[in-house]
Parts: structure tokens; C-alpha cells; sequence
């Protein structure tokens, strides 16, 4: 390598440039304990709202965003620290997962590397740390799973257990007043999948108008969509035919082609025509005998008066999520052709009533007693757009729970129990490692005692003193003790009915932790340089 005047050759292109050693790990660590921050307040049941705000032309009243979802905050956030996007990927794979936790496993990262920094500033190298995170990850683990507990999913305490964890989840959202309504709600439209996970069975319609507290459940399957003039409002005993097939017969399908005709009648003869395919088209329905036609495309006046004047009720137009949930709901497939009438009995969904309905001031349909009874539809009224948005969130992170505790089953108390019982298994562990090592473990304990410092600090009492007294309850064997922040003191988690899903905890502990090694490791960043656009 030739050196010329004692300088080293240029190995990065112009305008990319390179961080190393403790310039790269400073800028990783606040970038990410950044957006610790900005979500730290909207942690636990007295957390803040964060108004999100675009900047795009018109839109700066039309898609205000109101919310305290750790998950929503972060996704509609756009960062250039890459340690910051890190936190915001394992946010949102933790609502993808299991639907809370998502400002829990943020703000716990961000304390791992907070804590992460004050050991590299004594001279602990990040491999001493990291190693030390992950026998405390460990141990903390054993404990959550330790402390955890399962009931019978047939049994009425795992039905109760239930109603705690959506009331713990809801506890921290706007229907906080309302949450042993919605509670109820979430918990009768979970336990209608009989065990599937499958969300699409339970559909929120968002309706503005009324109150939050006039939302209500519905047995059932409800489509925003009319029935066809001309056809029956009511239907009984219906055979459903699902379709994503072209209605339309007035379009040559050919595009780009050109026609060309030296008469009029030569235009009535390829109307007639396209006329006479449509007609074949109906009569390839008819074959399969339904009395309910739901299609996913445009249906013209013709064929719609040939299915209307042999019975069939004509719904058209529905839309491509309504359309599979109608298909999913009644156990029918969706067809785009239709040359196999003799799968009749396969391919038709069933369900016992269909119905033209009110809901405020819009008309929709509702399918009653399904072929398979999971499907029902949670409706939400309030008085603006921005309250069911946030509405419509909660519910959907309280659903989310509640189907991981019915794969999971096993609960854990709340109020921040699980963290401070953890933290205290790191300590006891800490005692018996050799090594900088234990200063790393001790660091992990201290990270998750923030998560309930926190929680107490955004309710506005004294955190210092919650958390001492919180320290002497568990010592004096009160295992069940937590937070109530109702009150600001120390109460019983069993009394107040505070309990949440253990698999919850368990992701956003694994994430955190495998987020801040992954940050903790770094040492060098390389920003590329831009691309140059190539003038002609």
C-alpha cells in the first residue's frame, strides 16, 4: 500500500462517510434511547396521547392521527439513526405477534441501552455485556415462566382470566372508562372462534354518530354494501355463490382493438352479441342454483335483471376484504368461472337469514347463523372519525391478546409485578457470577425495574417510593402485589384483577433484549454516497 505525504489512501467513494469505534456506538445508542423517550410517556394506564401530524398538501387536517399505540406512534415515524429503526421494527414485530406490548418493548430496549452505556463508560467491553444481558435474559425467563399459571380453557376461572387480561389491556386506551363493557365485548367475540386465530371472522365496522358506549356486538356477519333494487330484502335459508367475475357486456375485452363498421346494424349485431355471452354467462349461474349472488366486480342492468327475475338476490360490488369474509364466514369458495355446476354443494356458502339492516343512518347486510357461527362483527360509534380510530385500535390490540391467551393459556399478575419479580431473580443471580459480567446483570435488572418506574412516574406519584415499598412487599413473600394506579400505592393484583398474558411479556423480553445486543455490537457506520443521477 503506497502512502503518499503520510496520508492513507481514500477507500470510501466522496460524500460517504464512516464512524467508528465510540462515535458509532454514541450515535446507536442515542437513537435509540430517543425513541425510548418519545414513547416512554405513553406508557401504562395514565400515559399521554400523541397527536401525529402529516405534512403532505391537504392532508394536514383530514389524516390526524390522535393515540397512545407505541405501535402506531413508531410506524408513522421516519428516522435516519439506524439503531432507531431497529427499536421500531421490533415494535412493530411485536404487534404483529401478539398485538400489546409494543411501547413496553421499545422503552425496555432503550433502558437495556441506557444502562448498556454507563457500563462501556467503565471501561466493560460490549462482549462482557452482552454476555452478562444474556444469562439475565435467562434466568429472568425461568422466573416469568415460574410465576406464571394456567387454568382449563373450559373452565369459568380462565373465562375470568380472560376478561382481566382485556380489561389490564384496555385499561391504558381512550375506552379506559368503558373497559369492563369492552372488555365483555372482545372476550364473547374471541370465544366465538372456538380456538381459531383467524381474525377475520370477527369484522369492525367504524360508524360516526352517538357515543363510545352505544358500540355493540353482533351476532353475525354484517357487509357494507345494499341489495340490488328490485331484488328480496329478505332471505332465508340462503345458498351464497361468492364471485370475482366481470358483469359487464358492454366493453370489448380485447384492448387496443379497433372496429370498424360501415352500418348501425353491424353495432346492434355486436351488441346483441356481447348481449347473447352475457346471457350464456347467467345461465352458467343459474345452473348451480343459489338464491344469494355476491360479486366482487361491477354488475350492469342486464344481467342484473336476469338474476333478479329468477330469484336471485344481487349483491355487487362488495369489496374484496368484505368478499373474503362472506366466503370465509358461510363456507363458500370464490369462483371466476363457472363450468362446474356439479360442485354445486362445495363451492355455495349457506347461512340461515340474510338481511337489510340499519345501523344510523346507513343501510348494510347482515348474514346471520353462518355456515360457520365464529364470524360476528363488533360495531363502533362515537363522535369522531379520530375517537373510532383509537377506538378501533384498542379493540383490535385487546383481540389480538386474548387470542394468544387462548393458544397460550398461561397469565401473568400485572401492575408490574412480572418485571420487578424478574429484576429481583437478576440480582439473586448476580450475586453468584464471577466477573464484569455481573455488572451487566445487575444493569438488566435495573432496565426492567424502569418499566413500573415509569408507569409510576406518568401517573404523577412518587416512583422512588412505590418502588422501595413494591421491593419490600415481594421480599416479605407477597407474590401477588403491583401497582395500583388508581391510588398511587402498593395493592393486591388479585383483588383489582389485574393480569395479562404471559407470552405478551415473554416476546417483548426476548425482543428487547436481542435489539439492544444487536445495537451494543455495533462499532463502525458506513453511509453510503449518494446516488448521482446521470444528466443525458
Amino acid at each position: 500500500m503506497d502512502i503518499v505525504g503520510n496520508v492513507l489512501p481514500q477507500v470510501l467513494k466522496d460524500e460517504a462517510t464512516e464512524d467508528k469505534g465510540e462515535m458509532a456506538r454514541l450515535q446507536s445508542f442515542v437513537g435509540a434511547i430517543a425513541v425510548a423517550d418519545l414513547v416512554k410517556t405513553t406508557l401504562g394506564p395514565k400515559g399521554m396521547d400523541k397527536i401525529l401530524k402529516p405534512t403532505g398538501p391537504g392532508q394536514e387536517m383530514t389524516h390526524i392521527t390522535v393515540t397512545n399505540d407505541g405501535a402506531t406512534i413508531l410506524r408513522s415515524m421516519y428516522v435516519e439513526n439506524p439503531a432507531a429503526k431497529i427499536l421500531i421494527e421490533i415494535s412493530k414485530t411485536q404487534d404483529e405477534e401478539v398485538g400489546d406490548g409494543t411501547t413496553t418493548v421499545a422503552v425496555l430496549a432503550g433502558e437495556l441501552l441506557r444502562e448498556g452505556e454507563k457500563l462501556i463508560q467503565k471501561r466493560i467491553h460490549p462482549q462482557h455485556v452482552i454476555a452478562g444481558w444474556r444469562i439475565a435474559r435467562d434466568v429472568a425467563l425461568k422466573r416469568l415462566r415460574d410465576i406464571s399459571s394456567e387454568n382449563d380453557i373450559n373452565s369459568q376461572e380462565f373465562h375470568d382470566d380472560l376478561v382481566k387480561i382485556a380489561r389490564t389491556t384496555l385499561s391504558s386506551k381512550l375506552i379506559t372508562t368503558d373497559r369492563d363493557y369492552f372488555a365483555d365485548l372482545c372476550v364473547k367475540a374471541v370465544l366465538r372462534l372456538k380456538g381459531s386465530s383467524n381474525l377475520d371472522y370477527i369484522q369492525i365496522i367504524k360508524l360516526p354518530g352517538g357515543t363510545i358506549r352505544d358500540s355493540y356486538l353482533d351476532d353475525g356477519f354484517i357487509l357494507k354494501k345494499q341489495i340490488t333494487i328490485g331484488c328480496k330484502r329478505r332471505i332465508e335459508n340462503a345458498k351464497i355463490l361468492v364471485a370475482n367475475t366481470a358483469m359487464d357486456y358492454d366493453k370489448i375485452k380485447i384492448y387496443g382493438t379497433k372496429v370498424k363498421v360501415n352500418s348501425m346494424d353491424k353495432v346492434a349485431e355486436i351488441e346483441a352479441a356481447e348481449k347473447e355471452k352475457m346471457k350464456h354467462k347467467v345461465d352458467k349461474i343459474l345452473k348451480y342454483q343459489p338464491t344469494v349472488f355476491v360479486n366482487r366486480q361491477l354488475i350492469y342492468n342486464y344481467p342484473e335483471q336476469l338474476l333478479a327475475d329468477s330469484g336471485i338476490t344481487v349483491i355487487e360490488h362488495a369489496d374484496f376484504e368484505g368478499m373474503e369474509r362472506v366466503a370465509a364466514a358461510t363456507g363458500a369458495e370464490i369462483l371466476s368461472t363457472f363450468d362446474a355446476p356439479e360442485r354445486s354443494a362445495q363451492v355455495l356458502g349457506h347461512c340461515d337469514l340474510i338481511e337489510e339492516i340499519m345501523i344510523g343512518e346507513e343501510k348494510m347486510i347482515k348474514f346471520s347463523g353462518c355456515k360457520k357461527n365464529e364470524a360476528c362483527t363488533i360495531v363502533l360509534r362515537g363522535a369522531s372519525t379520530h375517537i373510532l380510530d383509537e377506538v378501533d385500535r384498542s379493540i383490535h390490540d385487546a383481540l389480538c391478546v386474548l387470542i394468544t391467551t387462548v393458544k397460550n393459556r398461561r397469565v401473568v399478575w400485572g401492575g408490574g409485578n412480572s418485571e420487578m419479580q424478574m429484576a429481583a431473580a437478576c440480582e439473586e443471580e448476580a450475586k453468584k457470577v464471577q466477573g464484569k459480567q455481573a455488572f451487566a446483570i445487575e444493569a438488566f435488572a435495573r432496565a426492567l425495574r424502569q418499566i413500573p418506574t415509569i408507569i409510576c412516574d406518568n401517573g404523577g406519584y412518587d416512583s422512588a417510593e412505590l418502588i422501595q415499598n413494591f421491593k419490600v412487599e415481594l421480599q416479605k413473600g407477597n407474590q401477588i402485589c403491583g401497582l395500583n394506579m388508581t391510588d398511587g400505592t402498593i395493592g393486591n393484583m388479585s383483588e383489582l384483577g389485574v393480569k395479562e398474558c404471559l407470552r405478551v411479556k415473554e416476546q417483548a423480553l426476548m425482543a428487547a433484549s436481542e435489539a439492544a445486543e444487536l445495537i451494543m455490537r455495533v462499532d463502525d457506520i458506513v453511509k453510503c454516497a449518494p446516488r448521482k443521477r446521470e444528466r443525458a
